[in-house]
C-alpha cells in the first residue's frame, strides 16, 4: 500500500497577520488513473496531496500521518467504500470534510453521504473545475490559518 504525496512549490499566504496553511488532502480512490490526475490538479493549484488506493489504506495513512483537512473517497471501492470510511471518521470523531465521488449513487447511498457531513458530492465523470470548486468552497468555509 503505497501513498503517493504531492506538496506543492508555492509559499505559505500571509493575510493580515495570518499564515495560512496550506490545505491537506487525501484521495482514496481504487483506480490509479483517478488517483493520479485528482493529485496532479490538487497539487497544482497549491493543495499537499496523498493518494491512496482504498478505505482501509485511507485508515492506515490517517492514523500515520494525522488528519487531513478534506478526504476525497470514491464510493465503491474493494476493502471499505468510501461510505464505511466516512461512517468509520465520524465515529472516531474525526473533523475532516468529506467529498464523496461516483460514477453511480443511489438516493439512499446520497442521503446517507449528507447525514455523515459529506460537503459535496461529485458524480464521475465530473469536471475538474467541479472538484476545485467543492474543495475551494471548504477551505473557505473552515478558514484554515495558524496566527502569526
Amino acid at each position: 500500500m503505497a501513498t503517493t504525496l504531492l506538496v506543492p512549490q508555492l509559499p505559505a499566504r500571509q493575510l493580515e497577520g495570518y499564515v495560512v496553511a496550506a490545505t491537506k488532502i487525501l484521495i482514496v480512490d481504487d483506480d490509479q488513473g483517478s488517483r493520479d490526475l485528482l493529485s496532479e490538479v490538487l497539487a497544482s493549484n497549491g493543495y499537499v496531496v496523498a493518494a491512496v488506493e482504498d478505505g482501509a489504506a485511507a485508515r492506515d495513512e490517517i492514523a500515520r500521518n494525522g488528519g487531513y483537512d478534506i478526504v476525497i473517497a470514491d464510493l465503491r471501492m474493494p476493502n471499505v467504500s468510501g461510505l464505511d470510511l466516512f461512517r468509520e471518521l465520524r465515529r472516531r470523531n474525526q473533523q475532516e470534510e468529506l467529498i464523496l465521488m461516483s460514477s453511480f449513487m443511489t438516493g439512499t447511498e446520497r442521503q446517507q453521504a449528507l447525514e455523515l457531513g459529506a460537503c459535496a458530492l461529485l458524480d464521475k465523470p465530473f469536471r475538474l473545475t467541479q472538484l476545485l470548486e467543492a474543495v475551494s468552497g471548504v477551505v473557505a468555509d473552515r478558514k484554515i490559518g495558524i496566527k502569526h
